[in-house]
């Protein structure tokens, strides 16, 4: 005995560092802190942030046509030593080509192009406000992605502590079975049934844990850990109430949805692109300049030059390019409308859709609270009848089987009305 207890405190001993290692290990996490951690971290947010700042790139390429175009030149000629020698062809003119060597500038600013340049900046604009937009849009889809998979956990969580139990209770009865049927007082029949329902219970552990260990393993991905995290996760606060009406939510999810809020800057990005595309038909009007010096030059040329004009491009023919270009971009205005428009009645489906499933929801969890007290006051009736000899074993495991079962769906009912609730949330545009 004593070396029985000299190897018990030495296993003790041991086995203590790695419970308090663990322990330590375990975090407790909240939702919010959750939330925080994947808006923090997550590839997907970054991708939505490049993307933005990219569209706002383009405003400046755009917008840089209404600035001035300045340019440096250098320039070195020499020729074959002929006397004034020209180019013979190539071009409509014949210039003489001079040996010089000259160094200068040239500057050319658009004064009008009757809108077209504007048009172009106004559509980059709205185009950087709908990615913009997009990365509000992808924020609310993670919140909906990493609180499903919390409550998921959390529901986990629960199916395996209901599981556990009903394993040490169905255990609990076998071993009661079993030594009554060693004193004959129960048959081999009950012995039996009793080992069914604490196999189909091992079968029930089995399977809790595996849903657990998925459920950690779906949030570790959105929490951006690769390798597997200890977390103590914490219950969330109940819901606040329903609305009794859908058509409150409705109109809010069509004024604040980011989805929708982006797809009509992109409708309005598009129309502005047909305005634009619209004004090729139209002249330019540019300014431009140019001076210099030659320290190397000819009798023919000066010391110094500058020239300074105005220059009107008026499109004639383009073979149809310009007409075609200018229809293009109206048909792909018109197919944003269409496309804004079909959005916003998906939209009114799915926020009547999600409210009525939320509703169902929360009558989920009432109806599945009063089926486990009837089954908790049915067990405890049969459990009483068979310590009684009053009924079989059969009985008491159908009471056990409903019991649990009852129990399984309260535990899954209370944090499936939380998914519900987030999912209204997110089809309103309230999930932020």
């Amino acid at each position: 005995m004593k070396r029985l207890s000299l190897l018990l405190c030495l296993l003790g001993w041991l086995l203590a560092p790695t419970r308090s290692v663990a322990a330590e290990a375990s975090r407790p996490l909240t939702l919010t802190e959750a939330r925080k951690q994947v808006l923090a971290a997550h590839p997907r947010i970054s991708v939505a942030e490049l993307r933005s700042l990219a569209a706002r790139q383009v405003v400046i390429e755009n917008r840089a046509g209404f600035l001035p175009f300045i340019s440096a030149n250098a320039t070195a000629v020499g020729n074959d030593g002929a006397p004034n020698p020209r180019i013979a062809a190539g071009a409509l003119n014949n210039p003489s080509v001079y040996e010089r060597a000259a160094v200068g500038a040239s500057i050319s600013q658009l004064i009008t192009d009757f809108g077209r340049t504007a048009n172009l900046t106004d559509a980059a604009k709205l185009r950087a406000k709908a990615a913009a937009t997009n990365v509000a849009a992808t924020r609310a889809q993670l919140l909906l992605e990493v609180d499903g998979a919390y409550f998921s956990a959390l529901a986990a969580r629960a199916v395996k502590a209901v599981a556990a139990k009903t394993f040490d209770q169905r255990k609990l009865l076998f071993d009661q079975v079993s030594a009554l049927a060693s004193n004959q007082l129960k048959s081999e029949l009950d012995v039996r049934f009793a080992q069914v329902g604490m196999d189909e219970a091992r079968l029930l552990t089995s399977q809790a844990e595996k849903d657990w260990q998925s459920a950690l393993a779906t949030l570790d991905s959105l929490l951006g850990q690769r390798t597997p995290g200890e977390f103590a996760l914490m219950e969330e606060p109940a819901p606040g109430n329903l609305p009794d009406d859908a058509e409150p939510l409705i109109a809010l999810a069509l004024r604040q949805r980011p989805e929708l809020v982006r797809l009509r800057f992109e409708r309005d990005a598009a129309l502005a692109t047909a305005r634009a595309e619209r004004g090729l038909q139209y002249p330019t009007l540019s300014a431009f300049g140019t001076a210099g010096v030659a320290p190397l030059h000819d009798s023919h040329f000066d010391h110094e030059y500058a020239a300074a004009g105005l220059n009107l491009n008026v499109p004639l023919f383009a073979g149809g390019l310009y007409e075609a270009r200018r229809k293009e971009a109206e048909f792909q205005s018109q197919a944003a409308g269409e496309t804004l428009r079909d959005a916003e009645n998906t939209l009114i489906r799915d926020v009547r859709v999600a409210w009525l499933e939320a509703g169902q929801s929360r009558e989920q969890v009432r109806l599945t609270a009063s089926l486990l007290e009837s089954s908790n006051a049915a067990l405890d009736l049969a459990q009483a009848r068979f310590n009684q000899g009053l009924s079989s074993i059969i009985e008491l495991n159908q009471a056990e089987l409903n019991r649990t079962s009852a129990a399984l769906s309260q535990a899954r009912a209370e944090y499936e009305y939380h998914v519900r609730r987030d999912l209204l949330d997110f089809q309103t545009g309230s999930l932020h």
